[in-house]
């Protein structure tokens, strides 16, 4: 049934009311551009970290009430939801954009760059939209605008997800698009689809990059504690090295990727972040405690790997002599485009911003809570590109660094394709 329902709405995509409808969605995204600019830059000035988006919520759902939609808030601690009703009989469609930002401090020269600091996990740190949560909301946030004006070209309903947390919640706190689910936000509302996007720093202005199936990684955490025997420097024979043994489990870790694990079928990383060990110099301190991630795009391959980590710590540190705990987390599963749905509204994107800015690209081992809402219902979910026109990707700060830098000349197209994705998915035939 899903997959008539598919072919159905790809015939509507060459019909003289979808060509009339695209007209009207360029019109108008050009006149909020400014707007939605103006948005982005006072969001990224006034950047907040996960779980604590008071501010932009605020004005997020101050802005969604203006337009007159039912709006829910305090999901998920700060999510904010607005529900567009056309009171028309049709699909319900969710729009999704994170809020927010990270724990870096900025070093782009911009007249509203971050100058905000907090404490984070005991530390004084700077906060800075390095991942474009920002132009996110800003877009989202343009295409509410939108799609209120034309609501009466509208069939259904649409809801606006304004989520928290999507970097990860604080220590000991639960959030995040896990959350919003748990809290029934696309159950409640009977959502059909959920379509989202992500601005990359690395993708030239006016293209689209997608890709069918899993387009990011699971990542899940792993700790491993090395319980050895505390001795004195000098004498290591009189103890048992954690230390020692630690870097040899982090070495034999890369031969599960490497050598282990079959990597035509999909890419995979295991990564040490955190080795933690001993207080000072001339002591063998009695335990060591390793902290990383792993980034699948398999289940299958993932259910291996973490079976061969737990194995690899556990007879490397037996070998030494010592013993090892492992524990593994599973925190956001792969991001997956239904593939029905991904080749329906293909035809949209390639109107929106031209067949040959279109561009299916590889997997990345990045990792999004988007996750959570493709487990659900089908969604979707494109890279859209910030990167300045003619320069090169080698030349581009990458996300979550300090130099991580957004051409605001992209986001009207970000505008364009998820206003243009709800009415030809909503104008399917039913």
């Amino acid at each position: 049934m899903k997959k008539v329902l598919y072919l159905l709405l790809a015939l509507f995509l060459a019909t003289p009311l979808q060509a009339q409808l695209a007209s009207v969605i360029d019109e108008k995204a050009a006149s909020v551009e400014e707007q939605v600019i103006e948005w982005r830059r006072d969001i990224h000035q006034y950047p907040e970290l996960s779980n604590r988006e008071v501010k932009t919520a605020a004005k997020v759902a101050a802005h969604l009430e203006r337009l007159g939609m039912e709006v829910q808030t305090g999901i998920a601690h700060t999510g904010v939801i607005g529900i567009l009703d056309s009171g028309k009989p049709g699909p319900v469609v969710g729009l999704r954009a994170d809020m927010d930002a990270l724990p870096v401090i900025e070093r782009v020269d911009l007249p509203f760059a971050s100058k905000e600091m907090t404490t984070y996990l005991g530390q004084e740190v700077g906060i800075m939209h390095a991942c474009g949560h920002d132009t996110h909301v800003a877009i989202l946030m343009g295409v509410a605008q939108i799609l209120t004006d034309i609501k009466e070209e509208l069939k259904g309903k649409v809801v606006f997800i304004f989520q928290p947390a999507e970097e990860g919640a604080p220590p000991g706190e639960n959030g995040g698009a896990k959350m919003m689910v748990e809290e029934g936000i696309l159950s409640d509302n009977n959502v059909e689809v959920v379509f989202g996007l992500h601005i990359n720093s690395l993708t030239e202005v006016g293209k689209i990059r997608y890709r069918p199936g899993g387009i990011m990684a699971a990542a899940d955490r792993f700790t491993i504690k090395v319980n050895g025997k505390q001795s004195h420097g000098s004498m290591p024979w009189a103890g048992v090295d954690p230390i020692v043994i630690g870097s040899q489990i982090v070495m034999g870790l890369q031969t599960i990727v490497s050598r282990q694990t079959e990597l035509t079928r999909e890419a995979a990383v295991i990564s040490v972040g955190k080795f933690h060990a001993g207080v000072r110099n001339n002591i063998i301190p009695e335990s060591a405690e390793l902290v990383g991630t792993i980034r699948t795009l398999d289940v299958g391959m993932q259910d291996i790997i973490h079976e061969k980590i737990e194995k690899t710590a556990k007879a490397i540190a037996e070998a030494g002599g010592a013993t090892a705990d492992v524990e593994i987390q599973r925190a956001v599963p792969v991001t997956y485009n239904d593939i029905d749905l991904t080749r329906a509204m293909l035809p949209t994107l390639e109107r929106t911003a031209g067949s040959e800015n279109v561009i299916v690209s590889a997997a990345v081992t990045g990792a999004e809570d988007f996750s959570f809402y493709a487990n659900e219902v089908p969604s979707f979910f494109f890279f859209l590109g910030g990167m300045s026109k003619g320069m090169s990707p080698l030349d581009a700060a990458p996300h979550h660094t300090p130099d991580f830098f957004i051409d605001e000349a992209g986001m009207p197209l970000g505008v364009r394709s998820l206003c243009n994705l709800t009415l030809d998915y909503m104008h399917k035939a039913n």
